[in-house]
């Protein structure tokens, strides 16, 4: 199995890779999403460490059943030959309704096949309102011409 596009990256390279890795987060599919990442894949997701495909769908699972109306921007920040280092940005409510703002920072690093073999994981929550929410799209994939990161002030 491989996913392009395949490391060395070039700026045209990592940002399609960036945004396929959006792509797939906001289809919340625990498992079409781990088949992005190695069989023995290592994460460390704030407090959480993982290791393989099972551990990554299991966490994937927990996460988006707990993080309703999940949506993510990721934006790169830099590359260089087999990695990526991205940020990102994504809103969710929890059962109680309270919404969040999550940011953070990931670094990858990447296997030839273009899986991705490490994925270490920053994050912070910031309580928002309902009224500041910024990423109000429909369906699950952010349309092209909804602003990035950058554009929005984040």
């Amino acid at each position: 199995m491989s996913k392009p596009p395949f490391p060395p990256f070039t700026l045209e390279t990592a940002t399609q890779k960036v945004r396929a890795a959006e792509d797939a987060w906001n289809s919340k599919n625990p498992d079409a999403v781990s088949l992005a990442y190695t069989p023995e894949s290592v994460w460390r997701n704030r407090t959480s460490f993982l290791q393989g495909r099972d551990q990554i769908k299991d966490f994937l699972r927990q996460k988006w059943e707990t993080e309703l109306e999940y949506r993510l921007v990721k934006e790169l920040w830099c590359f260089h030959e087999t990695r990526i280092a991205v940020r990102f940005a994504y809103e969710w409510h929890n059962a109680e309704g309270q919404w969040f703002r999550s940011y953070g920072n990931e670094n990858w690093d990447f296997a030839a096949d273009g899986l991705m073999r490490w994925r270490l994981a920053s994050i912070n929550d910031l309580p928002i309102t309902e009224q500041e929410r910024k990423f109000l799209w429909q369906g699950a994939r952010r349309p092209d011409e909804h602003p990035g990161l950058s554009a929005l002030g984040l």
